[in-house]
């Protein structure tokens, strides 16, 4: 925490710098990174959410583009740099989110899918089979699902009036946000590169997790042609250069050197390069990842198997995942629909009045148990209620219940992997309370470490693209540069812990069976 006092306060010098493009859900960024892994400057701007129908989310994908090319050059001016002063350009993004464009014009060919739309369900039923969810599990690490591009491109070829012919024509390309991005960073129609890294690539149900390349079987038991399909490239390389539009003018020749699903760009900004480091980024809700080395472990658990990052020609890495539903979105809902706190930090002070949880215990399973249960038929529940509870008790139970959702996970990657956690590196919106950090410290039995530097999805973009060009020299050097904030670590008896986790798991079996009918 020494150079804390610092931060901010000295002048950057002049560099040379990277700039990572953050292109999230909600808005895109880009941020300025000096060096030492420091912020420069950053630019953020939002973008529509548009909802057609119950269930579907969609974006403009223009407005995305318009939106990158005004937030980079927002960060570079005032930055106060030019282009000579930058090294590379890497890009993290909203992953699945499902894109086609028509090559010969450039223009979308329907608003871009977003990866919580559940449009394609029963689509995903049908392509089960009589085998059902774990039909191509084996060869992508994944379930089917609506969450993946796979089933949405179908979608849309099935959907949109004209699609199937213009495909098998070879006119349209396919994309996530990060394909979408460097194809128009690199020129577009002038000789854009239509390429995805292997973490974005791993979450389309399309590709084979061992052999990094898409598996043409699957993609015709989908019905989408190879023909769409973006080359299969490392994280971390040079793509190509930006040229034409407004960015080519103010960035010409920089290399595009980095590209990386967010919930991994994350993963590689905390630094998590050997076996058994994890981490977890806290938002509206929580995904956690852990680093498998060069083993895909097929999850038993309920957890994904994804691609963690490939460097340039090195071996891949894995890692598995696990995501939660609600964690930040209870406290949001604790704010606003039951009015027991004003502002999300008060829920910290409240839950501090009291010394324990007075019996209570919250399972938010308000749209059904993420992993590793997957169970659409639960509800939420709050369970051992007493007249002796307080709303301060309840705001307990609502963090310890981050904690203990996170618990299962680790237990779950844990069973997996037989690779024991031995830290976890945590990033998000949530952190910046101690209370929650201490729980979850408690919980786990293991230290919980918050870095300097919260934008951790971004610095993994920038980390990976000045691998790419040799700003940084090697993962050595970027460990050397990740900087602690805080770290808390497990003051919990053994035996409360133990008995605290059997009552959550207690919990969590009243939430199941709720809705009758899964629909």
């Amino acid at each position: 925490m020494t150079d804390a006092h610092t931060e901010g306060s000295h002048s950057h010098g002049t560099g040379p710098f990277i700039a990572a493009i953050d292109q999230g859900t909600t808005s895109s960024r880009c941020i300025v990174f000096d060096r030492d892994g420091r912020i420069v400057a950053v630019d953020q701007k939002e973008h529509e959410q548009i909802l057609p129908k119950p269930g579907w989310v969609e974006h403009d994908a223009k407005e995305i583009w318009r939106n990158v090319e005004e937030v980079v050059a927002g960060a570079i001016t005032k930055a106060n740099i030019t282009s000579a002063d930058v090294k590379a350009i890497g890009i993290t993004n909203q992953r699945e989110t499902t894109m086609m464009w028509d090559k010969n014009t450039g223009e979308p060919v329907y608003n871009a899918i977003v990866w919580q739309d559940t449009r394609t369900d029963a689509l995903c039923k049908e392509l089960g089979r009589n085998v059902g969810q774990d039909r191509w599990r084996r060869e992508t690490g994944l379930p089917l699902s609506s969450y993946f591009a796979g089933p949405k491109i179908r979608w849309l070829l099935d959907n949109v009036e004209g699609l199937q012919e213009r495909a098998d024509r070879g006119d349209l390309l396919f994309g996530t946000m990060d394909s979408w991005v460097i194809w128009n960073l690199t020129g577009g129609l002038q000789g854009g590169v239509h390429v995805t890294d292997v973490t974005n690539a791993s979450r389309t149900l399309l590709m084979n997790l061992r052999e990094l390349r898409w598996d043409d079987k699957i993609a015709s038991s989908m019905g989408v042609p190879m023909s769409v399909l973006p080359e299969i490239r490392s994280s971390a390389e040079v793509y190509g250069e930006v040229k034409g539009g407004p960015l080519g003018e103010l960035l010409a020749g920089v290399p595009v050197a980095s590209a990386l699903g967010d919930q991994q760009a994350a993963l590689f900004g905390q630094t998590c390069f050997a076996e058994g480091e994890a981490k977890s980024t806290y938002g509206t809700g929580t995904f956690m990842l852990i680093n498998t080395g060069s083993t895909a472990i097929n999850s038993y658990s309920g957890l994904l198997t994804t691609v963690g990052y490939r460097i340039g020609d090195q071996p891949p890495v894995y890692a598995l995942e696990g995501s939660i539903a609600v964690t930040g979105s209870l406290v949001q809902w604790m704010r606003d629909q039951m009015g027991l706190i004003n502002s999300a930090a008060e829920i910290e002070t409240l839950a501090s009045s009291v010394e324990d949880n007075g019996g209570a215990y919250f399972v938010p399973a308000f749209s059904g148990l993420f992993a590793p249960y997957w169970r659409s038929d639960a509800r939420g529940v709050i369970a051992g209620l007493t007249r002796y509870v307080t709303k301060a008790h309840i705001a307990r139970a609502v963090l310890e219940a981050t904690a203990w959702q996170t618990r299962e996970i680790a237990d779950a990657m844990t069973k997996d992997s037989g690779v024991e956690l031995t830290a976890l590196k945590v990033d998000g919106g949530m952190t910046s309370n101690n209370l929650l950090m201490q729980t979850l410290s408690d919980v786990l039995d293991a230290p919980v470490v918050r870095p300097m530097v919260a934008e951790t999805t971004c610095l993994g973009a920038a980390y990976a693209a000045g691998l790419a060009v040799g700003f940084w020299p090697d993962t050595e050097t970027l460990r050397a540069n990740w900087r602690r904030a805080a770290e808390w670590t497990p003051r919990m008896d053994a035996e409360v812990r133990d008995r605290e986790y059997k009552n959550w798991l207690k919990a969590v079996q009243r939430t199941m069976g709720w809705q009758d009918d899964e629909s």
